[in-house]
């Protein structure tokens, strides 16, 4: 089975950076991805995926992620 996924959207607010006790970066950030239709209003919605980075991209997103910025995401879904 392969569980991959490419999201494109925009960050809610800055990536927050956090330690484990091991001492390993974890950021935690929040993407609206815009669905690809419109509704019967004619205005565009979006969903809200909750994303997190381990290690190096983490520190990487934490750097770099603004709110506002568009951002290509690329990973795995993972739920529960």
């Amino acid at each position: 089975m392969i569980n991959n996924v490419v999201l494109v959207g925009r960050m809610t607010r800055d990536a927050e950076l956090r330690y484990t006790p091991q001492n390993q970066a974890v950021a935690t950030f929040t993407l609206a991805v815009n669905r690809p239709f419109k509704n019967q209003n004619g205005e565009r919605e979006a969903d809200f995926i909750n994303c997190v980075a381990f290690g190096r991209t983490a520190e990487f997103a934490e750097k770099y992620f603004r709110q506002g910025l568009k951002v290509v995401v690329t990973g795995r879904i993972q739920t529960g």
